[in-house]
């Protein structure tokens, strides 16, 4: 089964602008799709932004226009910038892959402050 490590989270200005890293233990190649959620806490896990096989993408209203999901198939790797962040996007983020079941990473931590 894949394994999923997320990274690049961190503490961030409002405005500011973090890029959020998923390495996957096998090729991505095949997944059907993978994909950015998040959660809040006291709130429950909210889908942020997906990626298809064939390279299409989807994205929450709330991130739209402010994220990107993009990723490098010869590094097995997704992404997702986010820029003009908001205090609202603080939140661990999960990298999931679209398989059944689904799989997550462990999540990264992002925190956005006013």
């Amino acid at each position: 089964q894949v394994r999923l490590v997320e990274s690049g989270g961190g503490l961030v200005q409002a405005g500011g602008s973090l890029r959020l890293s998923c390495a996957a233990s096998a090729s991505i190649f095949n997944i059907n799709a993978m994909g950015w959620w998040r959660q809040a806490p006291g709130k429950q896990r909210e889908f942020v932004a997906l990626i298809t096989s064939g390279g299409s993408t989807n994205y929450a209203d709330s991130v739209k226009g402010r994220f990107t999901i993009s990723r490098d198939i010869a590094k097995n790797t997704v992404y997702l910038q986010m820029n003009s962040l908001k205090p609202e996007d603080t939140a661990v983020y999960y990298c999931s892959a679209e398989m059944v079941p689904r799989v997550w990473g462990q999540g990264t931590q992002v925190t956005v402050s006013s």
